[in-house]
């Protein structure tokens, strides 16, 4: 007689490696799953307000950012191996392409390996993963920043990495600028009350700066 042993299902809180996580999530992709300090945790159901409104907006500001800058790509929820204990998946994310100096690449099986140079998490029931093991595992393989929205504060934090350590970037008249990715401007104040028609409005002075502008002709040259 032969005994088919199945694939025990992802659980939050289990201690798996990357290989094994990567082996018993390919048999649940109804799940969302991230691998975090090789603890594994499983997303709650998404709702509109909580998550799903935030996330569309913040894609929309970095989809129009993206699509104004060549040589930057942009992913959301996609898988990214940072390292053998830690395999997240961002709400979303811009990279610069390795051909142009990224930090991270698409790997033949279509993952992300490597460091994204941007990670934004919508964080309300996560807030406490998000802005603990998550932001470590982040900062230590080099993430240079890191955007958390705590969606029941209503709380926009923005991290950047200066010496191995995340310091929060200046706001400057209600605006926050990138220091990665020159153009990249948000006026928290607006996104917070939902009007993101400002926001893409501040973007795109952003894009239209000097900065940007030399950003993208550098990008052209390497």
């Amino acid at each position: 007689m032969i005994i088919q042993v199945s694939t025990p299902p992802l659980e939050s809180g289990d201690r798996l490696s990357r290989t094994e996580f990567e082996r018993r999530y390919a048999q649940a992709p109804h799940l969302k799953a991230e691998l975090i300090e090789g603890v594994v945790y499983v997303a709650s159901p998404v709702r509109v307000r909580q998550h799903g409104r935030p996330h569309a907006q913040l894609m929309t500001w970095l989809g129009t950012y993206a699509a104004a800058t060549p040589g930057v790509d942009i992913a959301d929820n996609s898988t990214v191996r940072l390292d053998l204990d830690n395999e997240p998946q961002p709400d979303a994310l811009l990279r610069i392409e390795p051909e142009v100096g990224g930090g991270s690449r698409i790997t033949e099986d279509d993952y992300i390996e490597g460091a994204p140079e941007l990670v934004v998490e919508i964080a309300a029931s996560s807030a406490s993963v998000d802005l603990n093991a998550k932001l470590n595992a982040y900062r230590r393989n080099g993430v240079k920043e890191y955007l958390v929205w705590q969606i029941y504060e209503n709380q926009i934090r923005w991290f950047h990495l200066q010496d191995s350590e995340y310091v929060p970037l200046e706001l400057e008249a209600g605006v926050i600028k990138s220091r990665v990715f020159p153009g990249l401007w948000l006026e928290i104040g607006s996104l917070q009350q939902g009007d993101i028609a400002i926001v893409l409005s501040m973007l795109q002075t952003g894009l239209s700066s000097p900065e940007h502008q030399e950003f993208v002709d550098r990008l052209k040259q390497i």
